[in-house]
């Protein structure tokens, strides 16, 4: 059987797009309904349908810039300038929840236990689509102090843009649908994501869409399918515990901060037993107390990465061992302490690609022809498998994440030219999705194959990486 010439194309992208040999050689098959997928959407039929002009969505795309120019670009520069770090964002919390409130929404601060998350109900909401906008704010942790080098500051303020004048028109033109915001705080705190804690908890349920926005290098969209930004993480601690002594005595004790050490030695020479694509990032975090006691505890965090969760297994499993050895041979006591994890997302065209016109047609600059890999709309990977969504990524930098030269970006016009963009882009695509119910099928389609598929993926992968077989001497 020969697959059309325009399917055949379509194959290769996400097959270039999987991060190793071995998941190309297993998606072989996946991807190749992947494409058919794909092909019977038509989604550039559909992104030209949904892009052409029209009147009432560009005034709703207006109403946004326009709150962004008179009121919320300055309480992005404001919270720019007084950064908070996760669960620590309370004056970020309050100044954001008291606009939620002035404009007809109701908000519960504290949902899923986490004292900075918050969810904001429209007031005027009606039986219909459900559009959820996630809203994070938290800085990162610096050496120099806590600072927005990652823009978070901005995406509360433009997800509110947005939702507030699709909310606002779904009321005047007496529209089925309503708009429900989720503050997602700590999300440079990961693993685990706040997201993913407040996913468990069912915060995210009845959605039927969720946007969110993020600060970018380029105009940007992911491609169609499944993958994650930063790898596969197991976030893992290793506490040693051993015996106390004088260090002038140390026999008489058992040194914890030696198996700690160990334990990286022990990671460093099996590097060269992991497939090249692993990544293993350590620090000590407790170490001892002074110079002069043996450390009776030492304490080592670790992120634990691969492009996929089934290889990322057998990495998890040796990084295990090498701590169990390292407390072999020191004659101390190891703990191993799982404490989060994240997870490839799904992506779909008939979202990525429509925002992705909306962030040109508004006025996206450095535009990314080529779509990126394949990655869920958020990075925790547990949303995006069980809830459709697309991020907006307008170009808001010149400097790098995490970078100082991206905190200046937030407040100067880079920055506020990017966060305009994304504002008008999600309000547009919001519209799209509360006034089509065509549209709405098309998505949910994709999302439900491509979660079907995703399922074939990993049973794939299952078997792409055999153990060798090792006997004993």
């Amino acid at each position: 059987m020969f697959l059309p010439v325009a399917v055949l194309l379509l194959a290769v992208r996400p097959l270039v797009a999987q991060e190793t040999a071995t998941e190309r050689a297993a998606a072989s098959d996946v991807v190749q309904k992947m494409a058919a997928l794909q092909q019977s959407l038509a989604v550039p039929a559909l992104v030209a349908k949904l892009t052409a002009p029209n009147p009432a969505r560009d005034a709703i795309a207006a109403r946004a810039k326009e709150l962004m120019d008179t009121e919320l670009m300055a309480m992005a520069d404001d919270i720019t300038r007084h950064p908070e770090v996760g669960f620590k964002e309370e004056r970020t919390v309050r100044i954001l929840t008291d606009y939620l409130k002035a404009h007809d929404f109701d908000v519960k601060v504290g949902v899923a236990g986490l004292s900075t998350a918050f969810v904001a109900t429209y007031r005027k909401g009606t039986p219909g689509p459900n559009l959820g906008v996630i809203l994070e704010y938290d800085a990162l942790r610096g050496t120099k102090g806590d600072f927005h080098g990652d823009q978070h500051s901005a995406q509360g303020p433009v997800g509110m843009a947005a939702g507030i004048a699709v909310a606002e028109f779904l009321t005047r033109t007496k529209t089925p649908g309503t708009v429900t915001f989720y503050g997602t705080p700590a999300e440079e705190m990961m693993p685990p994501p706040s997201k993913t804690v407040m996913h468990e908890a069912h915060v995210f349920d009845g959605a039927d869409i969720i946007v969110r926005s993020h600060s970018s290098m380029g105009t940007e969209r992911a491609a169609h399918g499944f993958g994650s930004c930063c790898l596969n993480i197991e976030g893992v601690k290793y506490i040693f515990s051993g015996a106390p002594a004088h260090q002038m005595t140390p026999w008489e004790g058992r040194d914890a901060l030696t198996a700690v050490i160990h334990l990286f030695e022990n990671i460093d020479a099996m590097r060269r037993n992991m497939r090249p694509e692993t990544r293993i990032q350590g620090i000590i975090t407790e170490g001892g107390k002074a110079p002069n006691v043996v450390p009776d505890r030492a304490v080592a965090d670790f992120y634990i990465r691969y492009p996929d969760q089934v290889y990322l297994a057998q990495v998890r499993e040796m990084v295990d061992n090498a701590a169990r050895a390292a407390a072999l041979a020191t004659g101390t006591q190891v703990k191993i302490e799982p404490y989060g994890s994240m997870r490839d997302g799904i992506a779909e065209a008939t979202l990525n690609e429509v925002a992705f016109a909306y962030l040109k047609k508004y006025g996206g600059t450095k535009v990314q022809a080529e779509p990126a890999k394949p990655q869920g709309f958020e990075e925790t990977g547990s949303v995006s498998r069980d809830i459709p969504g697309t991020g907006f990524s307008a170009y808001t930098s010149s400097g790098g994440y995490h970078t100082y030269e991206m905190l200046a970006d937030a407040t100067g016009p880079i920055g506020h030219a990017g966060f305009l963009v994304d504002a008008q882009a999600m309000a547009a695509l919001l519209y799209d999705f509360a006034t089509h119910a065509d549209y709405r099928a098309s998505v949910k389609r994709e999302f439900d194959t491509t979660k079907a598929l995703f399922g074939e993926y990993i049973a794939a992968l299952q078997k792409a990486y055999p153990l060798p077989v090792v006997k004993a001497p």
